[in-house]
């Protein structure tokens, strides 16, 4: 059989792996640096204590065992696909095809050891919500919520989960009656952060703003961060005694360790069909890959999987002979269950159409459901709708 070799354990190469592995046909492996599948979509509920700490995170062991491909956690520490060889901190593995899904690394700025995020590493996540129950404990504070941009990527922006983190920390400090007590701030260096949602969205998200009081900071580039606030480059500042900021994604730097061709922004580069054109047999999924498509371009899990599902597709086709291909640039859209913590919002956008659609009090036990969902379907025990 022939090898392929798959580097991440993120949604992008999980799924890959198990579409594999369900042809029979390859020896598949999955290399990841950690030992379980982190659902960061629900993480926007660990700060304010409404999802368990085990409940985001899936043990890869599990999907292992139920979908029957190898796994190796370790640390990859170089690429040379002139070569199909692999270097793990611990290890080198050869292959007759690579799938790149170790996702991205993050554009540093200035004193951002003085944020935590629920986009990061895990740990992060719960650094959050242990000061966020200080806050609470002490009553009052201010609260900064916001993210980051890369020039040189537009579509490595993340903004939908600090949405969704301010209006549920903003639910969960009225249901403690602390409400007014707190002050809220959302900041970020787009004079109109959330525009690729669409205009109506857009609107929608700021009239809620108003209404509950949630203050902004748009437009400004942010140049670093202090213990007690966040800098920006017209020199003014925006205190704060707990910073929550979404960086941008960059390439992942073990990139550079690498042969492969890289954007400037440092993610692999690829065709329509997720394959590498210098290396036929190398394909880039999900935050590893550079994105091509409209200026509203966001990477987000379902493209993540349909990258999995089409490089699994294509690398079966090329060793049937066949010249049938998949491509993900037709299935880019925006696809959100935007929760607020009481509700929530169906926000959809393509290159035909943009709507949001409220959903109170029902969207946000639809979006808890997705939850539960993704982890039953990565197990095996119901099968994926889509």
């Amino acid at each position: 059989m022939k090898k392929v070799l798959i580097l991440g354990g993120g949604f992008a190469g999980v799924e890959t792996a198990i579409k594999l592995q369900k042809s029979k046909q390859f020896d598949v492996t999955l290399v990841s640096d950690r030992d379980f599948l982190y659902v960061y979509p629900v993480t926007i509920w660990l700060p304010v204590r409404a999802i368990d700490y085990d409940h985001v995170k899936i043990p890869l062991v599990k999907i292992q065992h139920k979908h029957g491909f190898n796994l190796i956690i370790d640390q990859v520490t170089g690429i040379k696909a002139a070569e199909n060889i692999v270097f793990l901190q611990n290890q080198t593995l050869d292959y007759d095809y690579l799938v790149v899904a170790f996702g991205a690394g993050k554009v540093q700025i200035q004193g951002i050891e003085n944020t935590t995020t629920i986009c990061g590493r895990p740990d992060q996540a719960i650094e959050l919500r242990d000061k966020l129950d200080a806050l609470v404990a002490k009553g009052s504070g201010k609260i900064a919520v916001g993210f980051g941009g890369n020039p040189k990527d537009k579509s490595a922006v993340r903004g939908g989960p600090g949405f969704e983190l301010i209006f549920n920390i903003h639910h969960y400090l009225k249901k403690k009656g602390l409400r007014d007590k707190f002050e809220l701030t959302m900041f970020a260096p787009m004079p109109e952060p959330g525009a690729r949602m669409g205009k109506g969205a857009m609107k929608a998200v700021y009239s809620m703003f108003g209404s509950q009081k949630i203050m902004s900071r748009f437009g400004k580039k942010i140049t670093g961060f202090l213990p007690d606030g966040v800098l920006f480059e017209d020199g003014s500042r925006l205190e704060s005694d707990l910073t929550m900021f979404i960086a941008a994604g960059a390439g992942a730097p073990i990139l550079k360790n690498t042969d492969l061709p890289l954007s400037e922004a440092g993610f692999v580069k690829i065709n329509n069909h997720n394959q590498v054109e210098e290396f036929p047999n190398v394909f880039a999924v999900g935050d590893a890959a550079a994105y091509e498509g409209p200026e509203w371009t966001a990477r987000q899990g379902h493209i993540a999987e349909i990258m999995g599902a089409n490089a699994a597709y294509n690398i079966l086709q090329i060793e049937s002979g066949s010249l049938k291909r998949k491509g993900y640039q037709e299935h880019l859209s925006i696809l959100c269950v935007m929760d607020m913590g009481n509700g929530a919002a169906f926000v959809y956008r393509d290159s035909k159409r943009e709507f949001m659609i409220p959903m109170p009090v029902f969207g946000h036990w639809m979006k808890q459901a997705w939850g539960v969902y993704t982890r039953w379907t990565k197990l095996g025990l119901i099968p994926k709708i889509i």
